[in-house]
């Protein structure tokens, strides 16, 4: 089965992508990321996922680049984390359509701070070529592991309000 792995950044990838090799799928990687902010954040990030990716001899497909702009004004609305899953699971879903990827999941699905229904509907809404996981229960495990592993560990969701909310408690 090909899969493609919409991936937010490396520590949520380790336990995700060693729960689906175990499934016997090994997944290319999908780096699509305009709400990581600011800029030095999102290049943290990108980094760290690209030496993870490389080091365990996957694919990694880069879309798009640092998307301040785009992604404000996509989330110029009421409900910021619904757009932000709708912008980068529509993205990761085209790709994998038009690329003969059998299916597309992301490693949002692995957090116990995000939206996990939203996404879940919001990934479903783009066909059954969603492949749900619950990847929620590696959570713990898979920071420990990425920890280990030194890899950057980020502080907050990724978007700009997620950060004003995490300093500002």
């Amino acid at each position: 089965m090909k899969i493609l792995l919409h991936a937010c950044c490396a520590p949520c990838a380790v336990k995700c992508i060693e729960s689906l090799r175990g499934e016997g799928i090994t997944p290319d990687i999908f780096w699509y990321n305009p709400n990581i902010h600011p800029f030095t954040e999102y290049k943290s990030r990108k980094d760290a996922l690209e030496k993870y990716v490389k080091d365990l001899g996957l694919n990694l497909i880069e879309q798009g680049g640092y998307g301040l702009r785009d992604f404000l004004a996509a989330v110029a609305v009421d409900n910021r984390c619904a757009a932000c899953y709708e912008m980068r699971l529509k993205a990761a879903a085209e790709y994998a359509a038009q690329n003969g990827y059998d299916g597309f999941t992301t490693t949002l699905l692995v957090s116990p701070y995000q939206k996990h229904e939203l996404l879940r509907e919001t990934g479903e809404r783009f066909g059954s070529q969603f492949l749900y996981r619950d990847f929620r229960p590696l959570f713990r495990e898979g920071q420990t592991a990425a920890r280990e592993a030194g890899l950057y560990m980020q502080k907050y969701c990724g978007c700009i309000f997620s950060e004003e909310e995490r300093y500002l408690v």
